[in-house]
């Protein structure tokens, strides 16, 4: 269920989104620029199953919105989002993790980070049992924020 009108229980459910540090911290590397599960799990250190758990709480309280790339889910902080209320509180999350050294210290794992392309050994993914499969290259993340919404350009 996606958190897209102003009734109070919708708000309550997205303020529960928002009720814990993983989440935030998650946040935070939106803000900074879109991602995949596993570069989350990288910059945070958690396993992919809690990235993905908490990336999909985020989507469903309407924070976020996402796109499909291959083998990748792409999150972003969701252009709806940025024009409307959900904006105010993005931006009050980023003023407050600001200079907060956990969230600056995630936020440069972030730029370090890259998207990983699955083991090729992995039943039904790699092609080592398909000789006439050509494997796809590997993207790696550029950085760049392509469809991302811009709190800072909206507020």
């Amino acid at each position: 269920m996606r958190i897209l009108d102003n009734n109070p229980d919708r708000l309550a459910d997205l303020m529960k989104a928002l009720s814990d540090a993983t989440r935030l911290r998650i946040l935070n590397l939106l803000i900074e620029r879109e991602c995949c599960v596993c570069e989350v799990m990288q910059a945070l250190s958690i396993s992919q199953t809690r990235a993905s758990r908490n990336l999909s709480q985020l989507y469903d309280a309407g924070l976020l919105a996402q796109r499909r790339e291959g083998l990748w889910t792409i999150y972003y902080l969701s252009p709806e989002a940025a024009a409307d209320h959900r904006g105010l509180i993005i931006q009050a999350v980023e003023e407050a993790l600001k200079d907060n050294d956990q969230a600056a210290a995630d936020r440069r794992r972030l730029r370090e980070s890259a998207r990983l392309c699955p083991p090729a050994d992995l039943p039904g993914l790699g092609t080592s049992n398909h000789p006439d499969i050509e494997e796809p290259a590997c993207p790696v993340s550029s950085g760049t924020d392509s469809g991302q919404a811009s709190i800072k350009g909206v507020i």
